[in-house]
């Protein structure tokens, strides 16, 4: 791996768990609104986003009260969120969708697998939930952010 890369996605993941960190009471539980998810837009742009994404999902995750299953699930749902990302690299509004849906199917799973809610009434609001917190993290900040970079750094594309 280059030099590069490794500090790309080191410096992204820092700055993904740091914000999540810095406003951990919005940015954990069934009503989250993770400013750090803003940066699920960035494998667009480079793929050193998608380890540096998950990575400080999982450091992120560490200080979640849903322990272990936050850790390993939403870590998860981080990474397939941004290969997914990268792969619609070409279509900008349509990248926003991953992180969205993935959040919103796989984190409620999270509360139900760690016994704090688990009835399907539970799951249904939580993803709900989710999906309106992403939805509004990524297409009202995220994705205006992505056109702007586009238009200021055009050949930032790979």
């Amino acid at each position: 791996m280059k030099t590069r890369f490794i500090t790309r996605s080191a410096l992204i993941a820092a700055i993904y768990a740091v914000l999540t960190v810095l406003i951990q009471s919005i940015s954990y539980g069934p009503i989250q609104f993770r400013i750090s998810e803003m940066l699920t837009i960035l494998p667009v742009f480079m793929t050193e986003a998608i380890p540096g994404l998950a990575i400080g999902c999982l450091i992120a995750n560490i200080l979640s009260a849903y322990g272990v299953y936050d850790m390993i699930f939403g870590t998860f749902a981080t990474l397939i969120a941004a290969v997914m990302t990268y792969k619609l690299r070409n279509r900008i509004l349509f990248a926003g969708f991953p992180p969205v849906i993935i959040n919103a199917l796989i984190v409620p799973m999270i509360f139900i697998l760690s016994g704090s809610e688990a009835s399907f009434a539970a799951y249904i609001f939580n993803f709900a939930t989710i999906f309106i917190s992403e939805a509004i993290i990524v297409y009202i900040f995220a994705i205006p952010l992505a056109y702007g970079i586009r238009k200021q750094f055009p050949n930032l594309l790979k």
